[in-house]
């Protein structure tokens, strides 16, 4: 595979520049920053550049590593949950029923771009609408480490089911059927074990990242031949070796990749077409259908027994529209169905749609625990057995994310204080993992204000000690603490000493910089030794 297109991409200077200025400063009024590289790209539009074949390869590979990487983290038990399958289908259907007789409405009064679509083609734009962001969802629910919680969980189960039908949608319109080469794909599937052995000797540097580059690309070039979508098949490879030990560390490893990547996606949104007046009014004003959108996924997800904040939790998140989208209008408008302008509407609705629920996913906890009354309105009775409040069994000491630090916090404290500590964890593969260690570990969120609500009747908790993934994970879990006004001791884990002084002022009473104080932690364990 030739990739001189990579050193060519980027060695242009003004779009690189360009792109993480206007990035940065969407950072500084607490957007993400793919909102300036949106922005970018409608800038670099209106300055009559147009997306060419290198910035093209650069988005194809950003989201070829994207679902890549989607695959190492996606439960395949997570599909078949029918809070996934049966809110995914039953969302799409209702949707575009639904958009599809509102857009012939507007097309038989005649409505600026609308008219000459008849009720085929409005069904077609409308399922072009249906789908949430892949990218979106997943960037989000990466920077706030809720990846593995259940919201995160059925909510990327339903965008991998909204893929699936997207890619049959793009097989099925380019009027090919698979090669009978593509059968042999099936192979990939015994060949698992190989995979995983091969991961296992790879290692924890560069070798490793190799690695995951040789699968996504290889996967899809694999699946390109057989006649199938390529990007499906980087999606299989991250599968198939999702349940190995190290496949949270590829992920990890390849981040900074596929971030890089994907900047050329988010360019190329921007420079899908001419800008018009016409055009700029119609994707604004398709922006607060999301709400619609949203509205129906937090009603199927309650009446599927979730409770009301995971259902808003995942609702919100998927409070946007998708770049499958453009790619399915795109198609529409190669085989000349619908107008070129529609691409510049969908590109505007997207990113204005992103910008919204970039706010929303950032208050999502917040938006939950102000209106608490009125989504509780709508859950029933009957929940799922991984979607209750859980029961703290009386400790005093709580230790939230057991990972390698918490686990090791969790052994210390056990050994003081004996079987007062308890640890929580969202991930249910990490706490079957621990129980079998011998320790007593809950799946709960330290951002669940109806957790929070209910210690605050009935505490024992004299310690929290928080060693989350990332500092938003960790500030959240602060505000929950300091709305109940807890009483108790607060430490918290940083790994750098901004960290630290935004943890103390959100009300941490204790905070450890773990990469600093590795160094202190090693020297004593040597003196003690000696000592010995």
């Amino acid at each position: 595979m030739d990739f001189e297109w990579v050193a060519i991409a980027l060695g242009d200077v003004t779009w690189i520049t360009l792109a993480f200025a206007l990035g940065f400063l969407a950072k500084q009024i607490n957007l993400p920053p793919l909102v300036g590289f949106l922005a970018t790209g409608f800038l670099l539009n209106y300055l009559g550049f147009t997306s060419g074949e290198t910035l093209q390869k650069l988005a194809d590979l950003g989201i070829t590593l994207l679902l890549f990487t989607v695959g190492l983290k996606l439960n395949l038990s997570v599909l078949i949950r029918p809070q996934v399958w049966s809110v995914t289908m039953i969302h799409i259907s209702v949707l575009i029923a639904l958009f599809g007789v509102a857009i012939f409405v507007l097309a038989l009064v005649n409505a600026p771009l609308f008219a000459g679509l008849d009720l085929r083609l409005s069904l077609f734009i409308a399922f072009a609408l249906s789908f949430s962001s892949t990218v979106f969802v997943v960037k989000s629910l990466e920077d706030k480490g809720e990846m593995k919680s259940l919201h995160g969980r059925i909510a990327i189960g339903i965008l991998i089911m909204q893929d699936v039908a997207a890619v049959i949608f793009i097989a099925a319109s380019t009027g090919k059927l698979p090669s009978p080469w593509a059968l042999l794909l099936f192979l990939l599937i015994p060949l698992r074990p190989v995979f995983n052995h091969l991961l296992q000797k790879c290692g924890h540097g560069e070798l490793l990242i190799m690695y995951g580059l040789v699968l996504a690309l290889g996967g899809a070039e694999l699946f390109e031949l057989g006649g199938v979508k390529d990007d499906l098949g980087a999606l299989v490879m991250g599968v198939l070796i999702s349940t190995h030990a190290k496949s949270s560390e590829m992920a990890k490893s390849m981040l900074g990749f596929k971030d890089l990547f994907l900047v050329g996606f988010f360019l190329t949104i921007g420079m899908t077409g001419q800008l018009s007046l016409e055009a700029l009014i119609i994707g604004l004003l398709l922006v607060p259908f999301i709400f619609v959108k949203s509205a129906f996924y937090f009603a199927l997800l309650t009446r599927f027994k979730l409770r009301a904040r995971t259902a808003l939790l995942a609702t919100l998140n998927l409070t946007n529209y998708s770049e499958f989208g453009l790619i399915v209008v795109a198609i529409g408008v190669a085989n000349g169905w619908v107008d070129g302008e529609w691409l510049v509407v969908v590109a505007i609705a997207l990113s204005a749609s992103f910008i919204v629920a970039s706010w929303l996913s950032d208050r999502d906890d917040y938006i939950y625990s102000s209106y608490r009354h009125f989504w509780c309105k709508f859950q029933r009775r009957e929940r799922l057995a991984d979607d209750l409040l859980l029961d703290t069994l009386g400790a005093t000491i709580v230790i939230f994310g057991m990972g390698r630090v918490g686990s090791g916090a969790y052994d210390k404290m056990r050994k003081l204080h004996g079987e007062t500590v308890i640890g929580v964890d969202f991930d249910a593969e990490l706490i079957k993992r621990q129980r079998s260690m011998g320790r007593t570990v809950l799946q709960g969120d330290p951002s669940d204000a109806d957790f929070w609500d209910l210690i605050e009747q009935d505490h024992k908790f004299k310690l929290v000690m928080l060693a989350l993934p990332n500092l938003q994970a960790n500030l959240d879990a602060l505000a929950e603490l300091q709305s109940i006004s807890f009483p108790g001791r607060i430490a918290a884990i940083a790994r750098f000493p901004d960290e630290m002084d935004r943890l103390e002022q959100a009300g941490a009473t204790a905070v450890f910089n773990f990469y600093t104080e590795a160094g202190a932690g090693f020297a004593e364990h040597v003196e003690t030794q000696n000592r010995g």
